[in-house]
């Protein structure tokens, strides 16, 4: 569970606060999707429950523990997938061999057959990989870590049409009740079929935080549909969209 308490956070050097008073409750055990236009803040709260970010008031506690404590416990149970990163120039084996023992649950055979989903060579050297072939392999390190909170910043960008199903289908491999993702993505196309939850935040505000399920319900539509999530998006910015609505 992510708990988030009147959250305060403005970059260094800055007056303006990116987030003031913010809070959120994420459960455990599904996919949720985070949504926001350009400069809403969607990647800062990534950092700040990652604790690459430090926040300038308020708290983010995972499971009840403070994040911004960075103890070991903690970052053992949270990784986050970044939209860009760079990787050192060595063998997949040799990253492997120096990040593991961070993740005490890291299963290094699922790390491999997610790569071979991928069609991803198991001989590589990150440093010679193209954006997406990076973002493959790193997901695939991410996903076999067993942490308990996965964070996910535009995963599908760089990646090929086939490569964003396979993307989902591996997703839908790793989620249980005791593991979370928490995906932000502008690409809703990709993940629309794969989330449980759907998070929007605007002005420093969330202003929908809510199941899929609930959503169909308020939609009167049926358990198997798919919800449109661009169109969902914008009844909400637009106010068009009120929860409970067909309940």
């Amino acid at each position: 569970m992510i708990t988030i308490k009147n959250l305060e956070y403005r970059y260094p050097k800055s007056k303006r606060l990116v987030f003031k008073d913010l809070n959120l409750c994420v459960g455990d055990g599904k996919i949720h999707g985070l949504l926001g236009m350009n400069g809403a803040g969607k990647s800062t709260l990534l950092y700040l429950m990652s604790s690459l970010l430090l926040p300038s008031g308020g708290v983010i506690e995972v499971n009840g523990k403070d994040v911004s404590k960075r103890t070991a416990e903690v970052l053992s149970e949270i990784f986050i997938v970044p939209e860009e990163y760079d990787l050192p120039a060595i063998s997949l084996a040799e990253y492997v061999e120096v990040n593991k023992p961070f993740y005490p649950l890291f299963n290094e055979a699922k790390m491999y057959e997610y790569i071979s989903a991928f069609k991803q060579p198991q001989d590589i050297n990150l440093g010679q990989l193209s954006m997406g072939q990076k973002k493959k392999v790193y997901m695939c390190f991410a996903l076999a870590t067993g942490v308990k909170l996965i964070l996910m910043d535009e995963p599908t960008n760089g990646m090929d049409i086939p490569s964003k199903t396979i993307f989902r289908d591996v997703i839908r491999q790793v989620v249980n009740e005791d593991r979370t993702i928490l995906i932000s993505t502008h690409q809703v196309k990709d993940v629309e079929t794969l989330l449980d939850n759907i998070i929007i935040i605007d002005q420093s505000k969330i202003i929908l935080n809510e199941s899929i399920a609930d959503i169909k319900k308020d939609k009167g539509l049926s358990e198997d549909s798919t919800i449109d999530l661009e169109q969902l998006f914008n009844e909400v910015m637009s106010g068009n969209y009120k929860e409970g609505g067909a309940r």
